[in-house]
């Protein structure tokens, strides 16, 4: 089965982000924070996409903060899926007391907004990219859990769930090789949706000021760096707010596809 041309369209601008994140130092023509310029130059040979407000070059720099965002969002959704899918899934197959417990806890965290809560944490502790992925990756893993246990309880009824207890198997082999193939399909797509929740919520708190810290580059910091621009009519506020909306829409078609595809897979194991 080939690839819807959505699908081809947004996995193209998906690789071409993540390759110039990977090789930011062997393609951004400057050093992410080297002035090289005037203050918002506009675009030309020298520089494509002209200068920001202190006069360093916004393509090197965007480049560079595509690399800052995209590393951040990734490991704070590998966190987040990684510690709720497995508590999610584990609530469900233990069930009683441990699901009661978990359930009302992950409830209690998510009566607070994430970014309030995100900014009251970030706002006592310093803030390096490792806490940014922490508190991103922890406050966003009560999503995951609510819907990995919701899948994991339907699987859990299974019959081949209740043979694989009556072999004595242990809650690591029930959550690995028998529940988690089958919950595939809802967590990847859920898994795109929260990549971009990430990519938005860094955005959000470098916008804020309690983000990625200057030298440092990521997308939400040059929007609120160059902000000022856009009422003299100079754009450079508007090419990393153009990045976030073409890498959300790009993940999004992505997930779109692989949930198409692994929605025609039969559940359960015979």
């Amino acid at each position: 089965m080939r690839p819807a041309v959505t699908a081809v369209i947004g996995l193209a601008f998906t690789t071409l982000y993540f390759l110039l994140a990977i090789f930011a130092p062997l393609i951004a023509p400057y050093g992410m924070a080297e002035i090289v310029g005037g203050v918002w130059e506009p675009p030309g040979d020298r520089f494509l996409l002209g200068t920001d407000n202190i006069g360093r070059d916004l393509l090197s720099r965007m480049i560079y903060g595509g690399q800052t965002t995209i590393l951040i969002a990734t490991l704070a959704t590998a966190l987040s899926f990684s510690t709720g899918a497995v508590l999610g899934f584990s609530a469900a197959v233990l069930g009683s007391w441990a699901d009661q417990m978990l359930s009302r806890f992950v409830d209690l965290m998510m009566s607070i907004p994430s970014l309030i809560f995100a900014l009251v944490i970030l706002s006592v502790m310093p803030v390096t990219v490792t806490v940014l992925i922490v508190v991103m990756g922890l406050l966003d893993a009560t999503r995951v859990f609510r819907l990995a246990r919701a899948v994991a309880i339907d699987i859990s009824v299974m019959d081949y769930i209740e043979a694989a207890r009556l072999r004595g198997e242990k809650l690591g082999w029930i959550i690995f090789r028998e529940i988690l193939p089958n919950a595939l399909s809802p967590l990847v797509a859920e898994m795109g949706l929260r990549f971009i929740f990430m990519v938005l919520f860094l955005s959000t708190l470098s916008f804020l000021g309690l983000g990625v810290q200057p030298p440092q580059a990521d997308w939400g910091g040059i929007v609120k760096e160059n902000q000022e621009g856009i009422v003299y009519g100079i754009g450079a506020a508007l090419y990393p707010a153009i990045a976030i909306a073409t890498l959300a829409i790009s993940v999004n078609l992505v997930a779109d596809w692989i949930l198409n595809r692994t929605t025609s897979l039969k559940g359960g194991r015979g």
